[in-house]
C-alpha cells in the first residue's frame, strides 16, 4: 500500500520548509530518494505526486518538500503566493535548505542509500552538493541549468542593484513576480562557488543528466555542456520532451506522461545499476 508522510523542517530566514514522504508500506529497506524542485516550482506542481508514487511502488522512499522561499505557503500548496518569501530567496538559502532535507534523512534513515534528483535549478543545487556532500550516493539531473545567471537578463543587473528589485513573468499565470536584488548580491558573491560547471568537474559520485531535445526554457546544449564538465556523468537524451517532460500544472491525468514517464524509467535504471 502506498502510503504519503508530511512534515514540517525550519528552513532559511524562520520559513519552514514543508516535506512529504511517499513509501509503499508493504516493503522494507527501501533506498531513500530526495527531489528537488525548481525556479517557480513546488513539492506539488504538476504530476510530481505521480512520480513520487512510482518510486515509492519500486521500492524507495521517495521525499519531496517545498524550498523555505519558493513562495508557496502550507494553506495554499498548489501555487506560488507568498511572494515576499519569493521576492527574498537566495541560492545561498535555498541550498542551506536542501542540506536540512538532507540531515533529516540521514538522521531518520541512517542506513539507507541516499539519492538525489533535482530539475532546473534544483538541478544546479544538486550538482553543487553532489561535487561536496559525502551523504549522496548518486545524483540525477531533470533539465538542470548551468548557470544562475541563466535565470535572469544580464542587461538587467545594473537597474536591479540600484532599484532593489525586478519582476520575472510566470509563464502560467502571467503574473509579474518579484526578485530582490539580494539574489543577484548573493550570486555575486559567491560567483566561485556557484560556479557549476567547476562543480561538475569535481562530482566522483554517479550522475545521471536528463534532458528533452525541445526545451525552450533550458537547450539541450546545456546538458552538453554539463557532460563535457564531467566526462563521467551519463547524459541522455529525451527525444521531443519539453522542460517539464509533457507535464503541466494543474495535471488531472492519472497516468505520467509518456516523457516523464521515460524520464522515471531512465532514473528508475541508473539508481538500481549497482555497478555504475
Amino acid at each position: 500500500m502506498i502510503k504519503k508522510e508530511h512534515f514540517i523542517l525550519s528552513g532559511s530566514k524562520d520559513k519552514t520548509i514543508s516535506g512529504d514522504l511517499t513509501y509503499d508500506d508493504n516493503q522494507t529497506n527501501q533506498p531513500c530518494i530526495l527531489f528537488v524542485h525548481g525556479f517557480k516550482g513546488f513539492k506539488d506542481w504538476g504530476a510530481h505526486n505521480l512520480v513520487a508514487s512510482y518510486f515509492a511502488s519500486n521500492g524507495y522512499r521517495y521525499f519531496k518538500f517545498n524550498l523555505s522561499h519558493s513562495g508557496v505557503t502550507e494553506q495554499k500548496p498548489d501555487d506560488v503566493t507568498d511572494s515576499e518569501a519569493f521576492a527574498a530567496n537566495t541560492v545561498s538559502m535555498e541550498l542551506k535548505d536542501v542540506d536540512t532535507a538532507l540531515n533529516y534523512i540521514a538522521h531518520t534513515y541512517p542506513l539507507n542509500p541516499v539519492y538525489v534528483i533535482g530539475h532546473s535549478r534544483g538541478g544546479a543545487l544538486v550538482i553543487l552538493k553532489g561535487a561536496a556532500d559525502e551523504r549522496i550516493n548518486k545524483i540525477i539531473t531533470w533539465s538542470a541549468i548551468s548557470d544562475f545567471n541563466s535565470l535572469w537578463k544580464k542587461e538587467q543587473e545594473k537597474e536591479w542593484l540600484s532599484t532593489g528589485r525586478i519582476f520575472v513573468e510566470n509563464a502560467r499565470t502571467k503574473e509579474k513576480m518579484p526578485l530582490n536584488s539580494t539574489l543577484l548580491e548573493d550570486f555575486n558573491a559567491h560567483k566561485k562557488e556557484f560556479d557549476l560547471l567547476h562543480a561538475a568537474a569535481k562530482i566522483k559520485i554517479p550522475w545521471l543528466i536528463l534532458h528533452g531535445d525541445e526545451d525552450v526554457n533550458v537547450k539541450f546544449s546545456v546538458a552538453q555542456e554539463l557532460a563535457q564538465a564531467q566526462p563521467k556523468a551519463q547524459l541522455q537524451k529525451i527525444k521531443g520532451a519539453n522542460h517539464v517532460f509533457g507535464a503541466s500544472h494543474p495535471y488531472t491525468a492519472t497516468e505520467l506522461p509518456a516523457q516523464l514517464l521515460e524520464v522515471c524509467k531512465k532514473t528508475l535504471a541508473f539508481i538500481k545499476n549497482a555497478s555504475l
